[in-house]
């Protein structure tokens, strides 16, 4: 009997200084994160809400198994990149699928802002300064 090849939707997402490489695969809505649980993964329960954002908007969270692989930076940054990353692989399911009307799912991710990447990073230390703006503290004398 011939193995049945799942089909995967991929998106690779940015934030910070985060990396994250998604994988949707037909499923039932398990997040797994670097291998682990994305309950046991993440610290916080407003983190996976945040992540599952673009799922719950297009009513695909039952739909797809997400598979992550994320580096770099902390909890916040790598939340924020693996809903991008999600959101890229949605679309990339969207324009996969014959549907009549094509990319349905793109106006809806777009209104939420979940296809734009946000760049702001952090600044660079500046010479003569403490921090990127932070100046030693004025004395007179």
């Amino acid at each position: 009997m011939a193995k049945e090849k799942k089909t995967a939707y991929y998106g690779t997402g940015r934030r910070k200084s985060s990396i994250a490489k998604v994988r949707l695969v037909s499923g039932n809505g398990k997040i797994t994160i670097n291998g682990r649980e994305a309950s046991e993964y993440l610290p916080y329960e407003v983190l996976i809400l945040d992540l599952t954002q673009p799922l719950v908007l297009t009513k695909t969270r039952d739909i797809f198994d997400v598979e992550v692989d994320v580096i770099g930076g902390g909890f916040s940054g790598q939340t924020g990149a693996i809903r991008l990353g999600i959101a890229r692989a949605l679309l990339s399911y969207d324009s996969a699928t014959p549907d009549d009307s094509e990319n349905k799912l793109r106006k809806p991710l777009k209104a939420a802002g979940f296809i734009t990447r946000d760049a702001r990073i952090k600044e660079r230390k500046k010479p003569g300064l403490k921090k990127a703006r932070r100046a030693p503290q004025f004395s007179k004398r």
